[in-house]
């Protein structure tokens, strides 16, 4: 016969209740946050939580700016928020541009157009309905590269932070690693 229980039924000796939790190692296992900011749903991952970088980069994938947010995010939505925050560009003598002359982008950004061109910059943005191969996707691989350097840091390809601001932190850093390796490599 079983020794009699020590504790009522749905109770376990710690006062806890037993459905919440199990004692594993003298540890109590308990649910983590799921999600913190910045992340979203994955329209492509079954809805888990994930977070999306985006960046605008130079003509030699030097990166200009860069922005987090959920993963469900479109990118078209970070446009204008990432011509926002480019920093100063070296331009002639006493006139630096806050930001750049032409913007290379795919048929997605064909309703910026306006926009782009109120900010004085020059939209060079495929049109929708014309066929694939107008020349654009020569320049994406430069984007496409830059983003491969970025994924180099293990802890950009896969977020592990729960917080935002540690991960956006080491997005910056990696970004400021890849603009001193350009400055390394230009000089």
């Amino acid at each position: 016969m079983a020794p009699p229980a020590r504790s009522p039924p749905g109770r376990t000796t710690q006062g806890r209740s037993a459905g919440h939790g199990r004692l594993r190692d003298r540890r109590l296992a308990h649910q983590g946050l799921e999600r913190g900011a910045h992340t979203g749903p994955s329209p492509v991952d079954r809805a888990r939580p994930g977070s999306k970088h985006h960046l605008i980069v130079d003509r030699h994938g030097t990166p200009l700016a860069v922005t987090l947010t959920g993963g469900n995010r479109h990118d078209v939505t970070q446009l204008t928020p990432l011509l926002d925050v480019i920093t100063r560009i070296r331009g002639l003598v006493g006139r630096p541009r806050h930001r750049p002359r032409r913007l290379f982008a795919d048929r997605g950004y064909d309703k910026y157009r306006r926009i782009l061109r109120a900010r004085g910059i020059t939209p060079k943005i495929t049109r929708r309905g014309v066929p694939h191969g107008s020349g654009l996707g020569k320049m994406r691989w430069v984007v496409e590269r830059t983003f491969a350097w970025l994924h180099q840091v293990k802890r950009l390809r896969t977020r592990y932070e729960i917080r935002a601001d540690p991960h956006l932190g080491l997005l910056q850093l990696a970004r400021s690693i890849i603009c001193l390796r350009r400055l390394r490599t230009s000089s």
